[in-house]
């Protein structure tokens, strides 16, 4: 069983930066694909950004350029580094880890951002 706690969120102005980490209570190294989620006030939940076992990381469209996702096996940490924040940004962004080679899942409990001057 692993547990997943954000935490880094907050109130941020526009234009300003975040860092999100994500840690595990247990092991996340070569077993896991990591995965950050955001849901907006009344909408769905929605993929943000993915770092596979090996590295891999890929972005959806709304947060290209501005938000890198990262981790740190030996801490069991992953991040959401968020640069260039916009008010659209403003959600609960969740981590996610998804076995590799299992269909074993963990969600976090979510963290709130506020992007608002």
């Amino acid at each position: 069983q692993v547990q997943l706690v954000e935490s880094g969120g907050g109130l941020v102005q526009p234009g300003g930066s975040l860092r999100l980490s994500c840690a595990a209570s247990g092991s996340i190294d070569s077993g896991y694909n990591m995965y950050w989620y955001r849901q907006a006030p009344g909408k769905e939940r929605k993929l943000v950004a993915v770092i596979t076992n090996d590295g891999t990381t890929n972005y959806t469209d709304p947060v290209k350029g501005r938000f890198t996702i990262s981790r740190d096996n030996a801490k069991n940490t992953v991040y959401l580094q968020m640069n260039n924040l916009k008010p659209e940004d403003t959600a609960v962004y969740y981590c996610y880890a998804a076995g590799v080679a299992s269909v074993i899942t963990y969600w976090g409990k979510g963290i709130l951002v506020i992007v608002s001057s």
